[in-house]
């Protein structure tokens, strides 16, 4: 289970909390601006050019933030929602990762690596031992990214969810994620 809401981290012009409800349409927009469509593209971390469609929308955005096994957290810089994280408890210490958004103007400035740290220390604190993630095979520049932070490649790959709009729709017929943990 995770702590209580609240702020988790103050810095300067930059605080990391914990989504709520009301939080769901900024958070929604800055997902799909991060990872899909033109706007994506601005960035290094888009999946534009694999997928189309929607990342995620209303409806899941509000069960990750119902369930109290799971949170996003939010990072706003001056007031504006610029990243978030979503962290999840599998049971036995395992925490599951996603949803890391960096809005395309503000990548290549460090928000990513604070946002993975404070994920790591919230399932840290919640008595996890490991946490893990999955990546698109065909992203080796993100895959890249993550084993620099520590996260190492499994050997396991899991099947992406063709057949299923909520979560887009493919421009190739190959997808697949792998598997990246990393000990806490």
């Amino acid at each position: 289970m995770l702590a209580a809401a609240g702020p988790m981290l103050e810095s300067g012009d930059l605080m990391i909390r914990r989504a709520d409800a009301g939080d769901i349409p900024a958070l929604h927009e800055l997902v799909e601006s991060a990872y899909r469509g033109d706007t994506a593209k601005r960035g290094w971390t888009h999946e534009a050019d694999l997928l189309g469609g929607q990342r995620t929308d209303h409806a899941m955005l509000g069960e990750i933030i119902g369930d109290p096994a799971q949170r996003i957290l939010l990072a706003e810089q001056g007031g504006a929602l610029t990243g978030c994280v979503q962290l999840s408890a599998k049971g036995d210490g395992i925490f599951y990762l996603g949803l890391l958004s960096v809005a395309p103007a503000a990548q290549a400035a460090g928000l990513g690596k604070r946002l993975l740290q404070a994920a790591e220390t919230e399932a840290s604190r919640a008595g996890g031992h490991a946490i893990e993630m999955t990546v698109i095979r065909q992203r080796p520049e993100l895959i890249a990214y993550y084993q620099r932070r520590g996260y190492v490649l499994t050997s396991e790959a899991r099947p992406f969810p063709y057949g299923d709009p909520r979560f887009g729709h493919p421009t190739r017929d190959d997808l697949d994620f792998v598997v990246l943990v990393k000990a806490l």
